[in-house]
């Protein structure tokens, strides 16, 4: 974990869908996860759409090069950042390195994570019980602190969340709480930005072809017909989720604070 894309043999639609139409023109984004799956798509959309994009990661070398090459590509500045999220000081650094290289930042995308799964909660270790936290929803935190000073009116902050939040998953116990974490995170940091002009959302997706599950996020057995339960029958590509973020992020959603997107699959959900 967090697993390769460039191993992958089904590999994942992260190809934008459409033309750009200049939504995210001269903004500065940090997308974290963003080597890839959804972060990846939600960097090329965002470069499409006119960003100069930080691509931060944890590990996988090769899948972020990729994605700074497809972003620059898109006529996009963009950079990868390597490191564990998961502590304060990288966080802190990232968001450096962000205005150093672009001179502002005006989008923030929190969108990594790492999920274990465990058929008893007496299997869930102290040791990956932290680490999922720390990953999941520590880092938001750390990132926003880093990111407060440097987000001026207009700026947004765009959080990924899970359906699991809204419907539980009984072999994600860690995961499913971390989720549930960020989605009060959203509505809570929202409230306490929105008078800055800052907004704040998230989007709640299904099971969607990633690097995440196939590398150890579910187990083997489960990955055959991973998705099929859902209304569609299947499940989700990056590319169908990569245009929620861009919703959120950029002028269409003006009116939208401590809002969830759920591109999942058909899943209907309270909330």
């Amino acid at each position: 974990m967090p697993g390769s894309e460039a191993d992958m043999d089904k590999k994942p639609d992260w190809q934008p869908r459409f033309p750009g139409s200049g939504r995210l023109k001269g903004k500065s984004a940090i997308v974290t996860g963003a080597d890839s799956g959804i972060g990846r798509a939600t960097a090329v959309l965002f470069a499409r759409e006119g960003a100069d994009v930080a691509i931060a990661y944890l590990s996988e070398d090769e899948d972020a090069e990729k994605t700074r090459e497809l972003c620059e590509a898109e006529g996009a500045r963009a950079f990868t950042f390597r490191g564990d999220l998961g502590k304060e000081e990288t966080g802190q650094k990232l968001v450096e390195e962000t205005i150093e290289k672009f001179g502002k930042l005006d989008v923030l995308v929190n969108n990594a994570g790492e999920q274990h799964p465990d058929y008893d909660i007496e299997d869930i270790t102290t040791e990956q019980l932290q680490r999922t936290f720390q990953t999941n929803i520590f880092s938001m935190f750390y990132l926003v602190q880093a990111a407060r000073p440097h987000l001026k009116k207009g700026a947004a902050i765009v959080n990924c969340t899970s359906v699991t939040m809204y419907k539980g998953a009984p072999i994600l116990l860690d995961y499913s709480s971390t989720k549930g974490a960020i989605t009060a995170f959203t509505r809570s940091l929202s409230g306490n930005l929105i008078e800055d002009g800052i907004r704040v959302n998230a989007v709640a997706p299904g099971p969607i072809w990633t690097p995440l599950n196939p590398s150890g996020g579910q187990p083997p057995q489960e990955m055959d017909d991973f998705g099929e339960d859902t209304p569609m029958g299947r499940p989700g590509q990056p590319n169908e989720v990569a245009p929620a973020f861009l919703f959120l992020a950029c002028e269409d959603s003006s009116y939208m604070s401590g809002q969830v997107l759920h591109p999942n699959g058909g899943i209907v959900l309270n909330g």
